[in-house]
């Protein structure tokens, strides 16, 4: 199954819509682009998501294969510049760039969705990509990411 996170880009962060055969599951918030850097939102693609559990987080999604970066957490939180710079987080709400609403509730209506795909032991995978008209088109300045 894949799952398909449609970005916009903004100076303050990264928001996009979630979808999954084209019915929207809700928003995902990321930190803005900043050339790949550890603060930055993952580059444009498809990477295999993975289910994780560890003591501070819980069972939460990795998100693998992020070039550069190896592993990404996606895990609840409402505003990325504070408390998540540089994970992907699912909510319910958007109230601005890189920040939103009802974290948690759209963090686990992501995993119980992710989880029961996976749990058929059908792979899993994010698609990552930006629509060209929508807010601030950063990808012209990373023209590999088209590649």
């Amino acid at each position: 199954m894949i799952f398909l996170l449609e970005r916009d880009y903004w100076p303050h962060g990264t928001n996009g819509t979630i979808k999954v055969d084209g019915f929207k599951l809700g928003y995902m918030i990321e930190r803005p682009w900043n050339r790949n850097e550890p603060d930055s939102c993952i580059p444009e693609g498809i990477y295999p998501l993975r289910k994780q559990y560890d003591e501070s987080l819980q069972l939460h999604i990795l998100t693998l294969e992020v070039p550069g970066r190896g592993e990404m957490k996606i895990i609840p939180s409402n505003n990325v510049q504070k408390e998540a710079p540089g994970y992907i987080v699912p909510v319910s709400k958007l109230k601005g760039e890189g920040k939103g609403s009802q974290s948690r509730l759209a963090f686990e209506k992501f995993k119980e969705m992710v989880y029961s795909v996976m749990d058929q032991n059908e792979e899993v995978l994010l698609e990552v990509r930006s629509l060209p008209d929508s807010a601030l088109n950063l990808a012209q300045y990373e023209m590999s990411w088209m590649d």
